[in-house]
């Protein structure tokens, strides 16, 4: 599992033209699902969200959690965060989960972040959406699961 998490002032994800989530202060998350992904993984990544500290306290140093600024997630799918871009001029996404898999996956996310009483808003798995955020920062960090 791979987490690519950016501290953002605003994120919001639109299908279709029409937008279907929206966050303001917190953490945009884009999560890709390997083939070996498990509950474990999904429990370690909602932890890791909930316990991070990425935001600035009053003295500028990143010592607040999400809890601690009252934030939001905003959980997107992303398969291609899993692809090997070592060789070629073509990504190759033998790492990636199935569908199937990745949907189970992310759902389990899905579970375990309201589990975890964390506020948040979630993409559709799947879908061609349109991201925007504004990237507080910048602060982007990779969780490598």
């Amino acid at each position: 599992m791979i987490a690519l998490i950016q501290r953002v002032s605003s994120a919001s994800v639109a299908v279709d033209g029409k937008d279907i989530a929206a966050i303001n202060k917190g953490m945009l998350v884009l999560l890709g699902v390997e083939q070996n992904d498990s509950q474990l993984q999904v429990d370690k990544l909602v932890k890791k969200l909930a316990n991070y500290r990425l935001f600035s306290d009053e003295d500028g140093k990143m010592n607040l959690n999400l809890g601690q600024v009252e934030g939001q997630i905003l959980l997107v799918s992303q398969f291609t965060l899993v692809a090997d871009t070592q060789k070629g001029n073509r990504p190759g996404f033998s790492r990636g989960a199935s569908p199937a898999h990745g949907k189970a996956v992310y759902e389990a996310t899905i579970d375990a972040l309201q589990a975890a009483n964390l506020p948040f808003a979630t993409g559709e798995f799947g879908a061609d959406m349109q991201v925007s955020l504004v990237n507080d920062g910048p602060v982007t960090f990779q969780f490598t699961l």
